[in-house]
């Protein structure tokens, strides 16, 4: 009888630990870049821990008019694309505003090569901060070149999200950022 209860309370410590289990993230989605004119990465530490996404950045100003500098965390999403999802949440904290971009391929390299991907900025946080956004609240950034044709959000060809702190063309700066959850839903 004393084995039987022993086991069974086994059973529930395990069971209520597994609900309390820290998120982990997988390094196989999470990469970063940088642009050929001397911006760099900021690493004290692998970029995926089991618990978080931490990196920092040291961006130049833009060089010229054909050349602008740029960093980014970017999250490719395992299933490749939006679709069925509408709503981004994130834990993050950020020294500095935190864009998230929606990596879509009519606009990037594959596309018109504006790179005026859909947007949305989220306030800078010092502690670790929890944010929901739908895609309803995404938009094209202010800059994006007229012929660029807008159309719009499509799920199916989003394949990565980018976290790029809000730093200036003409100033560059640093900016460190950690992403303590993301959930795709």
């Amino acid at each position: 009888m004393m084995r039987a209860l022993s086991f069974l309370s086994g059973l529930l410590l395990v069971g209520c630990s597994g609900m309390q289990a820290v998120p982990s993230f997988d390094a196989n989605n999470w990469r970063y870049a940088t642009d050929p004119h001397g911006s760099q990465v900021i690493l004290d530490e692998p970029l995926v821990q089991d618990d978080r996404v931490k990196i920092g950045f040291d961006r130049v100003p833009r060089v010229d008019k054909q050349n602008n500098s740029w960093v980014e965390l970017i999250y490719d999403i395992p299933k490749g694309n939006l679709i069925d999802l509408t709503t981004i949440e994130v834990t993050y904290q950020s020294d500095k505003p935190l864009v998230i971009k929606l990596s879509q391929t009519e606009y990037g390299g594959d596309g018109d090569k504006s790179y005026a991907h859909y947007q949305v900025v989220l306030p800078k946080a010092l502690e670790p901060k929890t944010q929901q956004v739908t895609l309803e609240q995404f938009a094209r950034p202010d800059w994006t070149p007229n012929w660029s044709q807008d159309k719009g959000i499509v799920t199916a060809s989003v394949s990565a999200l980018y976290f790029v702190p809000d730093l200036t063309d003409k100033a560059g700066g640093r900016a460190m950022m950690t992403i303590h959850g993301l959930t795709l839903k």
